[in-house]
Formats: C-alpha cells, sequence, structure tokens
C-alpha cells in the first residue's frame, strides 16, 4: 500500500497545497519538513499551526545541524559549498522516502514554475504529483487561497543565515534577533569569511 507524503517546507506553495489537498482529498497523509537547526521562531510557530489546522503531525526530520555542519567542514556555506541544502534537505528527505516506499510524493510547484525546477530531485523512491499544477494554480490562486482561510506565511522559510538572503534580510535578522546575528558574526570571524 503506497504511503501519502506531504514535503512542507513552511512556504507559500507547500502550505496552501497542504491545506488544500486535507480538503478535497482527504487521507492519511504523512507529513514532512526538513528544518536546518536555526530556523526563525515565527516559521517553528508556523507549523505548529499548520498541525492544528491539518489535525495530523509534521515529522521533522533532521541529518545534523547548519552550525554542526559548519564546524564540521570548517567552512560557511556559500554559491560554491552549498552542502548545506543537501546534506540538511535533499538527502534527509531521500532516506525518508526510502523508509517509507512506496509512495506518492505531492509537490507544491505551481502551474507557472518552470517544469524542471526541483522535479524528480528526492530520487526514484517514490511517484510524484504535483497538485498545483493539476489544479491549474498559478501564484494569485496560491495567495488567494491562504488569504481566504487566513493564512499568513513567515517572511523567512528558511536558515536565519542563508548565504542567498538580501542585506536588508541581514539588517532584519539583526533587528529581530540580535542573538542569532551575533552568533553568526562570531561564526564568519571563526572561518574567516562572510555569509
Amino acid at each position: 500500500m503506497k504511503q501519502h507524503v506531504v514535503a512542507l517546507s513552511g512556504g507559500k506553495d507547500s502550505t496552501a497545497l497542504a491545506l488544500r489537498l486535507n480538503e478535497t482529498e482527504p487521507r492519511d497523509y504523512i507529513y514532512f519538513c526538513t528544518p536546518p537547526g536555526n530556523e526563525p521562531q515565527a516559521l517553528v510557530d508556523h507549523w505548529t499551526r499548520l498541525e492544528q489546522l491539518l489535525g495530523a503531525p509534521i515529522t521533522y526530520i533532521t541529518n545534523g545541524t547548519l552550525v554542526g555542519l559548519i564546524e564540521k567542514f570548517d567552512a560557511l556555506p556559500n554559491h560554491r559549498q552549498r552542502w548545506c541544502t543537501r546534506i540538511l534537505k535533499i538527502e534527509p528527505c531521500i532516506a525518508f522516502l526510502a523508509k517509507v516506499a512506496p509512495a506518492v510524493l505531492y509537490v507544491g510547484l505551481r502551474a507557472d514554475e518552470p517544469p524542471e525546477e526541483r522535479a524528480g530531485i528526492y530520487g526514484n523512491y517514490a511517484e510524484y504529483r504535483y497538485p498545483l499544477r493539476e489544479w491549474g494554480w498559478n501564484l494569485r490562486e496560491v495567495l488567494s487561497f491562504l488569504k481566504e482561510r487566513g493564512i499568513s506565511i513567515p517572511k523567512r522559510t528558511d536558515c536565519k543565515w542563508c548565504f542567498g538572503q538580501r542585506l536588508i534580510e541581514w539588517k532584519r535578522l539583526l533587528q529581530e534577533d540580535p542573538d542569532s546575528y551575533e552568533e553568526a558574526v562570531q561564526l564568519e570571524k571563526k572561518m574567516g569569511h562572510t555569509f
């Protein structure tokens, strides 16, 4: 019997996907996410609210933490060394899918996103479904669905120290979570490089 598995990042697309599936195709889904270990508190709170709305727990799959990997590799992740996504997100997901196989993995790719984007990166352990595409949902439909249900998405749905974020986001981190900002500064000093 196939398991029905929904990947949740906490972003708008996966949130809308999970809630809409729960409404239109009710079944015993396994919801999971892969936290990096330094996600913003707003994202943790969002996952907790999602568990309540979905009436089911979210399985948190980890493969270490970002800080642990920085110390292990003696390096900060960057565009040339993007091991953080591979080790903290993709590899744990593949291992989880292998464990629950056979499975149907529901992925939150919208109809207005390129077909190859993120498609199939989790291996051959699952049959893939893209309900947002099946429904013809673009960004407009996703945002409308969430607004109708009073769901707000946190500003950050990834690591607080993502190397891909803009300077204004680092400034926001300094203002909203100065302890985490200072921890990042200390890691930069220790590694001799910046995020």
